[in-house]
């Protein structure tokens, strides 16, 4: 499973002492064609890392030879140094490669501020290294190369109709859209034209990283790419790779989620019958910032008074006293009062799933939170709402 799960890809994970752990801390994913089509999304947050203004200009092209990864530094406003550290980090993979510069997308992970001439050192010398060994077998090694305070890595493979799309993932914290604390690769060996990939990828991480919010805090490092290899020979059916590329992202959204620091319970809010998708994200998302929600899950105290207070808050379109709340499938609300008795909802395992109808329209969005913020401790609140 991963990155290297296609075919056509080869990656590498190596140790260049960026982490004062030892651990392996730069990877390389390599793109052996016959194409080399690619794409990717990055942070919406206007103050970008180093690797995030090189790639976004990269990526124009619509190809991409490899993707070049490294944790313990995020490589963020460290100035013009820190922008030729990434360029030669590029040059150099493109060297070693046998490519242009261009074809190279750099991504970085960790501490923002912090980079010096023994950082570029390192992240160069571990470039090199990593394309000294990469191989078809080294997505596990590139995997655990791009974790920062993950506890796990996090991977993923589906298979198509003679094809295959593999990705990693990295983050457990500042999940927030647009995308969250995380850097992901995505590999297929389907034949897409870039148009394609670009469309597909937009599509999928709508409805996955973007709608992925732990704590509301946006990184600026933030990037999805995609690159695709074509050495099947197939040519998907539109509708069933995009829709196997979302299960790709769903999956390594959801990992990332389970894996936030802290955190016990993993929320699904989905809200139904809103007048349009974007009301429906609206007010899903206001409740996944809710710190007092989180804390009544923390707490296992179906409290949907919270729920209510939440999205009182927004604009959208309904009636704050005709809304049913659903609560790991029991009704506790309906047409905003009580319902089903709050001690039929059971809140002690892992997953929590949260249904808010608004009874508007037809439209429906579901966001990911988990209950990380927990800071104002459940059972000595002030705050009886």
């Amino acid at each position: 499973m991963s990155v290297t799960a296609p075919a056509g890809f080869e990656a590498a994970g190596v140790a260049a002492g960026l982490k004062s752990t030892g651990k392996k801390d730069v990877a390389v994913i390599v793109n052996r064609g016959p194409q080399r089509t690619a794409a990717a999304v990055f942070t919406s947050n206007r103050a970008k890392a180093n690797p995030i203004l090189w790639s976004q200009q990269a990526i124009k092209t619509g190809a991409a030879d490899a993707v070049v990864l490294n944790s313990g530094g995020a490589n963020c406003f460290t100035g013009d140094f820190g922008f030729q550290t990434t360029h030669q980090t590029a040059e150099r993979a493109a060297e070693l490669l046998g490519v242009g510069a261009a074809g190279i997308q750099v991504c970085s992970t960790g501490l923002i501020g912090t980079g010096d001439e023994t950082f570029r050192t390192r992240v160069l010398s571990g470039t090199a290294d990593a394309i000294s060994r990469l191989s078809a077998d080294g997505g596990d090694d590139a995997a655990h190369a791009i974790m920062t305070t993950d506890s796990v890595p996090k991977t993923v493979r589906i298979e198509g109709d003679g094809w295959t799309i593999g990705g990693m993932a990295k983050g457990a914290g500042m999940l927030a859209p647009g995308l969250a604390t995380m850097l992901v690769v995505l590999t297929t060996d389907a034949q897409l034209t870039g148009e394609e990939a670009d469309a597909h990828l937009r599509a999928a991480t709508r409805v996955s990283f973007d709608r992925l919010d732990s704590d509301g805090a946006m990184s600026t490092n933030d990037q999805v790419t995609l690159m695709a290899s074509g050495a099947s020979g197939r040519t998907p059916d539109a509708a069933a790779f995009r829709a196997a590329l979302t299960e790709a992202c769903m999956s390594l959204a959801t990992q990332l989620m389970a894996d936030a620091e802290g955190a016990g319970h993993d929320i699904f809010i989905r809200v139904l019958h809103a007048a349009n998708e974007d009301e429906a994200v609206t007010v899903a998302r206001s409740v996944a910032r809710n710190n007092l929600f989180k804390t009544a899950i923390f707490g296992e105290d179906p409290n949907w008074g919270r729920v209510l207070a939440a999205i009182g808050t927004t604009d959208a379109e309904f009636d704050p006293y005709d809304v049913d709340v659903t609560m790991n499938g029991v009704r506790v609300c309906t047409g905003g009062g009580p319902d089903r008795p709050r001690e039929e909802v059971d809140l002690s395992g892992r997953m929590t799933r949260v249904d808010i109808d608004l009874r508007v329209g037809e439209a429906e969005a579901t966001v990911m939170t988990n209950d990380l913020t927990h800071a104002y401790v459940h059972e000595n609140s002030a705050y009886s709402s």
